[in-house]
């Protein structure tokens, strides 16, 4: 008995360890290899594409050149991004371990409301090819705005702001980017979806079929998989704008890269992950012009370039949650210029100061 014990933990804390350094396999996963694949190839062809259309500055367009202004060390070696790589590998060993108890699933709702409602009746025949349509179709809605609902209480809580603040503290953006989300941030974004698309199944189940589920491709929604494939542009600095009529529907890279700036006309937009009509309908939605913005990204409040260090990006938000300021928190008078990435034209991949920027907010949200 102790012995199968002492193999289970040793079991599950090699899996835990290793499983971080091969995400590039899971299917579930942002870095997922064909998303990495599709991200390169459209951030390529929009490159090309914007050269050809005039939009970025004139002159003969080379590979060269795309890839020493994407791929530089300037961004992918930023200490901004240094800090992601390692708070992806130690969340991704620990998150599991820590947060994996306190998480539940959209199944867990489902069988709440079963036994407080009672469990649906048998169904001896498979759901038709309508129902499985249908309930695909609104799981991506619902769980669409789950997220969304999740990411506002994260920017209008200002006890849940603290610790959203990690992912907002980025000075540059890669694909990593999305995974500098703190414990706390990780858990509420995985809580309220899990409720919205529980309670749409748990009705499809009492009251359509019980056996209906959405359609996957490779395992995943089939919606969010072709959403993927350009998912990681949004942390990146290509500007990808999907037009002034699409801007109104959809989320595009574009967006999110204006939802990490901190000029005070774009504080708190564009909290939704797929579609636009949930800022729409809140008041965050800023639509993105087709030529690239000159934005400053960060949080403007005086503490840009200190959130490196894991210590801080794990404990400053508690401390700050209890009302306590920590000494390198303290806001100063350079604030923004920490880090070396003063303003951000994404459509060129260069830093580039265009004026002096909106005046920040005290507490940028």
């Amino acid at each position: 008995m102790e012995s199968s014990l002492i193999y289970k933990l040793v079991f599950t804390t090699t899996l835990v360890v290793v499983t971080p350094f091969f995400a590039f396999l899971h299917r579930d996963s942002f870095i997922y290899w064909p998303f990495i694949l599709s991200t390169l190839v459209i951030a390529m062809l929009a490159w090309r594409f914007t050269r050809a259309r005039g939009d970025l500055d004139p002159g003969k367009a080379h590979w060269r050149e795309f890839f020493d202004r994407y791929l530089s060390r300037r961004i992918w070696w930023h200490a901004s991004a240094k800090a992601d790589y390692r708070y992806y590998l130690i969340n991704g060993m620990l998150f599991p371990l820590i947060g994996g108890p306190v998480l539940f699933s959209s199944d867990t709702v489902v069988r709440a409301l079963g036994s407080v409602f009672g469990a649906p009746a048998a169904i001896n025949s498979a759901p038709g090819f309508g129902v499985i349509l249908v309930y695909s179709l609104l799981f991506f809605v619902v769980y669409d705005l789950g997220r969304f609902v999740a990411h506002s209480l994260l920017h209008d809580i200002p006890a849940l702001w603290h610790f959203h603040k990690v992912h907002h503290s980025a000075e540059v953006l890669t694909p990593m980017t999305s995974f500098r989300a703190h414990p706390i941030d990780l858990a509420v974004m995985a809580w309220v979806p899990a409720v919205t698309t529980g309670v749409l199944t748990w009705l499809f189940h009492r009251y359509i079929h019980p056996g209906v589920g959405f359609i996957t491709f490779l395992g995943v929604h089939f919606i969010m998989w072709g959403f993927n494939l350009i998912g990681n542009l949004r942390h990146w600095h290509i500007w990808i704008s999907y037009g002034p009529t699409l801007n109104r529907w959809l989320i595009s890279p574009a967006h999110h890269q204006l939802h990490h700036s901190y000029e005070a006309r774009h504080l708190g937009c564009n909290r939704g992950f797929e579609l636009a009509i949930w800022d729409r309908l809140y008041g965050t939605l800023y639509v993105p012009p087709e030529s690239p913005e000159t934005f400053r990204m960060g949080l403007g409040d005086g503490t840009d370039g200190r959130w490196r260090s894991l210590w801080r990006l794990y404990v400053w938000p508690f401390q700050m949650c209890l009302g306590r300021t920590p000494a390198g928190a303290l806001p100063s008078a350079e604030a923004g210029d920490h880090s070396g990435f003063p303003a951000v034209t994404p459509g060129s991949g260069e830093p580039a100061v265009s004026g002096a920027p909106d005046t920040p907010l005290p507490d940028q949200r």
